[in-house]
């Protein structure tokens, strides 16, 4: 979609707003052609000796009116135009965001999170700006244009305005060669903006890492090169901009000195009077606004042309996850997985390959393998956030992708590896998927989860704030907030992917006791446990073990020590590390 197409939409929805600022603008554009006209009336009356005191008392008056009314328009008309300006900005901004959220893990793969947020800012300014700076100064700079120009051809002297005109195709070639610079330049720019941000933002996401190898210095050297590129690339599409003045002025300048050559042998020859001269060069002054503001207008769209050339590719990507569901309840049933097979794209081997298992509501599914053996690809599939290339997942009966992304995320409850929380409350955090609940249930939730103790321990206990990312709390309360956010949902199926590595084994134990007591109390939630610690899924209905993307053992606990294979040489060896740590 073009810039042009983009206001245009936007105009034609919000055309009231515009409509009334447009009234307002014929208004003010009256008054301004109106008031040179009068004052050479007035200086005419005023040589032949036409006029009185009391009528220049009252003319005095009416311009002193009218300019108040004028100073009013133009505050009304400006504050009228930007307000639906703005709107454009918001529904960018949400249009954009909500595109965002419903992008699959497979889309930020590609993204830079820095450049995302430079066009959510940087870029939608600029689209912004251009539908509310440039269509106000385009509106009052064209209409203006027309009335003075009109005034002067068929007011004052056609003859002095087409004399006076002769300069401005000159001024309209070099706008047209200065505004295709600041293309370039304008997405230049931002580019190098986007790139600072993406820099700044990875600086701070991991300053504790940088301060721990000491490279402050060295991200400080980086960031001071991009800056400088950045500024650079802004000096350069304002220098282009700056060059818009010289052009108006001379031209302005030519214009003044045809209009008093010629204006003055009109006068000399008695074909022109002093006052209509006053009024013309009172008009030709006007014209400065005009030439100014198609300047700034024409740096206002390539700045916004450029912004939206960079916005639009992500407003028209593909969603990595298709939402064509139809199903919008999901009803507790037997979870099937049945010959599955994933890969990554640009990877040879599959990351799973022909895996199949079945899981009945209430049923605990314990997940072991090695690293890499596609413990969390599996969890992922189950969220939606891999597309399979062959095999199925049913679930109640029915198809994963038969149900909405909605319903299917609404009936999970998802403890990721790395536990993110927000920079709220700890209450906030557990209460996420559940703003409504009590705080007596908060707290159960995160009694369930084994924090509560520690929680109590804080100056502010539930009304601490955790910081960016939960960076005030340590990697284990981090992960038991999380268990007991999604403990508080309350979901048909709960997926913890390693989400107990980071806790003592007692605490672990702790949480599993309370799992099952939920399992007990509430038949048809079922869980999928993923853990490298087998200990976390000794008490699982089923165990399977993946290697290398398939499954090699299944079984109970009991089931699969017996058959001595690699789940049996695991467990005798941490059995034996954990002996160990407790010497």
């Amino acid at each position: 979609m073009s810039l042009s197409r983009l206001i245009g939409g936007f105009v034609r929805s919000h055309w009231r707003a515009y409509a009334a600022a447009g009234a307002m603008l014929v208004l003010v554009a009256v008054i301004g052609v109106w008031i040179p006209r009068k004052i050479g009336g007035m200086i005419d009356a005023l040589a032949a000796h036409r006029m009185t005191r009391d009528q220049l008392l009252w003319d005095i008056g009416l311009l002193l009116l009218v300019g108040v009314a004028n100073y009013v328009l133009r505050v009304a008309w400006r504050v009228r135009l930007y307000s639906a300006a703005y709107r454009l900005g918001v529904e960018l901004r949400t249009r954009f965001y909500r595109r965002l959220t419903l992008q699959g893990p497979a889309f930020y793969q590609k993204q830079r999170t820095g450049d995302l947020m430079a066009l959510a800012t940087n870029d939608i300014d600029a689209i912004e700006q251009a539908a509310g700076e440039a269509m106000l100064a385009g509106f009052d700079g064209a209409l203006s244009l027309v009335m003075v120009v009109g005034i002067m051809i068929l007011g004052v002297d056609w003859r002095l305005a087409l004399f006076a005109l002769l300069p401005f195709p000159l001024m309209a070639y070099a706008f047209w060669r200065i505004s295709s610079q600041i293309h370039t330049a304008a997405a230049d720019a931002l580019q190098r903006f986007s790139a600072l941000n993406e820099h700044v933002q990875e600086t701070l996401s991991g300053v504790r890492t940088l301060r721990t190898l000491g490279l402050e210095q060295r991200s400080g050297a980086t960031f001071g090169q991009l800056a400088g590129k950045a500024s650079d690339a802004a000096l350069t599409a304002q220098r282009w901009e700056a060059a818009y003045e010289p052009a108006v002025g001379l031209t302005l300048t030519a214009a003044t000195g045809l209009t008093l050559g010629l204006g003055g042998y009109l006068v000399w020859t008695n074909q022109l009077t002093i006052g209509a001269l006053t009024s013309f060069s009172m008009y030709l002054g006007q014209l400065i606004w005009p030439m100014f503001a198609a300047g700034w207008v024409l740096s206002l769209i390539e700045r916004g042309r450029a912004a939206l050339a960079r916005l639009q590719p992500m407003l028209d990507a593909p969603l990595t996850i298709a939402d064509r569901g139809t199903i919008a309840s999901l009803a507790p049933g037997e979870l099937a997985v049945e010959h599955l097979t994933v890969a990554y794209p640009g990877q040879a081997e599959p990351a799973l390959h022909d895996v199949s298992l079945r899981l009945q509501p209430g049923q605990t599914l314990g997940l072991v393998g090695p690293t890499g053996a596609g413990k969390s690809t599996l969890l992922r599939v189950l969220l939606r956030q891999l597309v399979p290339q062959s095999g199925a997942v049913r679930w109640g009966g029915h198809a994963l992708d038969d149900y909405t992304l909605a319903a299917l995320r609404g009936a999970i409850s998802w403890v990721p590896q790395e536990s993110f929380l927000f920079s709220a409350t700890i209450a906030d955090n557990i209460a996420l998927a559940r703003p409504d609940a009590t705080r007596a249930q908060v707290e159960h939730a995160a009694d369930l989860a084994a924090i509560h103790d520690d929680i109590l321990l804080f100056p502010h206990r539930y009304e601490t704030e955790v910081g960016e990312r939960g960076i005030t709390l340590s990697g284990g309360q981090r992960q038991r907030v999380a268990i007991a956010r999604a403990l508080l949902s309350d979901n048909d199926l709960l997926l913890l992917d390693d989400a107990l590595s980071a806790v003592d084994t007692g605490t672990e134990t702790r949480i599993l006791d309370h799992l099952e007591e939920l399992r007990r109390a509430r038949p048809v939630r079922s869980a999928i446990i993923a853990s490298h610690r087998l200990s976390a899924v000794v008490n699982a209905d089923l165990i399977v073990v993946l290697r290398q993307g398939r499954i090699t053992e299944r079984g109970t606990h009991d089931e699969l020590l017996a058959r001595d294979g690699w789940y049996a040489s695991q467990w005798r060896y941490q059995q034996l590390e954990a002996s160990l740590d407790a010497v």
